[in-house]
């Protein structure tokens, strides 16, 4: 029997004007764990789509091979029937069934045409036991946090006969303890004999997690790594990816940091579930311009929360403190008054809260100034296409023209039309919550380019981000926050992981 349990050999897939995959060939041995890398655009979510058959037999050339056998899948069904299971990043449960019933579902456990609920329940606890969830198989899935969704996602692969499952971005939206629970649990698998492809754009768990790497660029394949000698690193592995050395992961900034443009005092946010409850708790700090300031915390430390009940009190209520811009008190009642001293929030889920992803790059980038487009309630459809115009070419937004469907586009090139659309207000103040985000390394280069040229001109910036390596690269001056509370801050030079994550942790139980 071959080594190899998957074959791909020259995957070509063509969509109008698009070559998404151009002669992709990819390998994969039996029972190991194997990455596919690459820039966002590169291939990667084509090529698994190809795969499992969402993009069916027909409609790509080239051959697959799956366990010597060719792989002429018709849809999803023909590739799960084969042991091929795919978990897509935007995980596909629904909310208001159990856990057992989610992981059944479309493969219910019957007799005679009736559902064994017994039977159903005690071979879901028997997948939980597996994955390393304990939970109840009655638990709903709105019950559960995302880290636990994905385990039951898993637990329904296994239930399925999985021989090959494949895993598109499976810790993006999981906190550190979730996602190297998840990792271990990749390591069981492999050790069970289950093959496993994982794409990620987190490189340190790509290389601790990965037998072999695939790299993408351009929508072909660039080369193959194998992990054993312990010799490849995130460097060599980004040289493949982006086509180039990046000597440096931030790019060069000298500061020109002048007079506070905004300062926040003792700031407290309640929940809106649990109004006895506090998120926020005396928070204060100050923002000055040509300043990026960074805020770091754990998960549940209230960093969000804190920015959006500054943003036109979006989140929370029992909000009590005192805001100043430029020296004045000011009072932000809603969006429009945050809009109007020029403060900004740039969201940290850009699909669902930053962008109208129905519409086009130019109907998204004048959302928020159609104020500086309209008279007399008209808006002018030529200044608009100019100013999104301008917007594309300076932000460097790849796509065919401001009428193409964000939907369409890339997340590097989803969040550049998000920083557009906030940019085009004029604010003195971005508040940037994870502006990176499930974005490869290429395009966060030009994020951060785009952040310090910001700095430049005089505005000032908050990134929000949970990885401490990015606001330790971009960042001046950097706060930390702690069950609500800001427990720390320190100057760029005095600045480490460690000394970041005791401030982070302050208070913790």
């Amino acid at each position: 029997m071959s080594d190899d349990i998957l074959h791909m050999r020259e995957i070509t897939k063509e969509f109008p004007g698009v070559h998404a995959l151009q002669k992709v060939s990819l390998s994969v041995r039996r029972g190991e764990i194997h990455a596919i890398c690459g820039e966002n655009g590169a291939g990667k979510s084509t090529l698994v789509k190809v795969l499992s058959g969402v993009y069916p037999h027909g409609t790509y050339d080239g051959e697959i091979h799956f366990d010597g056998r060719p792989g002429r899948f018709g849809g999803i069904r023909d590739s799960e029937d084969a042991g091929i299971v795919i978990i897509h990043q935007e995980l596909a449960l629904c909310p208001q069934l159990s856990i057992a019933e989610n992981i059944f579902l479309g493969n219910e456990q019957a007799t005679r045409g009736l559902i064994d609920w017994n039977r159903t329940n005690h071979e879901a606890a028997r997948l939980l036991e597996r994955v390393g969830l304990p939970e109840s198989p009655v638990t709903q899935v709105s019950d559960l946090g995302v880290g636990k969704q994905q385990l039951v996602e898993i637990a329904k692969a296994l239930s399925k006969e999985v021989r090959l499952l494949i895993l598109d971005e499976p810790t993006a939206a999981l906190n550190d303890q979730d996602s190297a629970h998840l990792l271990d649990l990749l390591r069981d698998l492999r050790d069970q004999g289950i093959t496993c492809v994982i794409i990620s754009h987190k490189l340190n768990e790509i290389i601790a997690i990965a037998d072999s790497i695939t790299i993408l660029r351009d929508g072909r394949t660039i080369e193959t790594l194998l992990m054993a000698g312990g010799e490849v690193s995130e460097d060599r592995i980004i040289s493949g990816m982006v086509g180039r050395d990046l000597d440096h992961r931030f790019p060069p900034h000298e500061p020109r940091i002048g007079e506070e443009v905004l300062r926040i005092e003792d700031w407290t946010v309640h929940s809106p579930a649990q109004p006895g409850r506090r998120i926020v708790s005396g928070a204060s700090l100050t923002l000055r311009r040509g300043e990026i300031v960074g805020l770091a915390g754990l998960m549940g430390a209230g960093r969000t929360e804190l920015a959006m009940s500054v943003f036109g009190r979006t989140y929370g209520v029992g909000i009590s403190g005192r805001i100043y811009k430029d020296g004045r008190p000011v009072e932000i009642r809603d969006v429009r008054d945050a809009i109007r001293l020029g403060i900004a929030y740039a969201t940290e889920d850009r699909k669902r809260f930053g962008l109208n992803l129905v519409e086009d790059i130019k109907r998204n980038i004048s959302a928020a100034g159609l104020s500086r487009l309209s008279r007399r309630g008209w808006v002018n459809e030529n200044e608009e296409y100019r100013v999104a115009e301008g917007f594309r070419r300076d932000m460097n937004i790849k796509a065919p023209g401001v009428q193409s469907l964000v939907s369409k586009l890339s997340g590097g090139n989803q969040q550049k039309v998000v920083l557009s659309k906030w940019i085009y207000t004029d604010p003195d103040v971005l508040i940037l919550d994870e502006p990176t985000r499930g974005i490869d390394v290429g395009a966060k280069y030009e994020i951060y380019t785009i952040i310090n040229r910001l700095a430049d001109e005089g505005k000032a910036v908050l990134v929000i981000s949970s990885e401490l390596p990015e606001l330790l690269g971009l960042c001046d001056r950097i706060y930390t926050l702690s069950q609500g509370r800001v427990t720390g801050e320190l100057p760029r030079g005095e600045a480490t992981q460690e000394r970041l994550m005791y401030h982070m942790t302050m208070g913790q139980e």
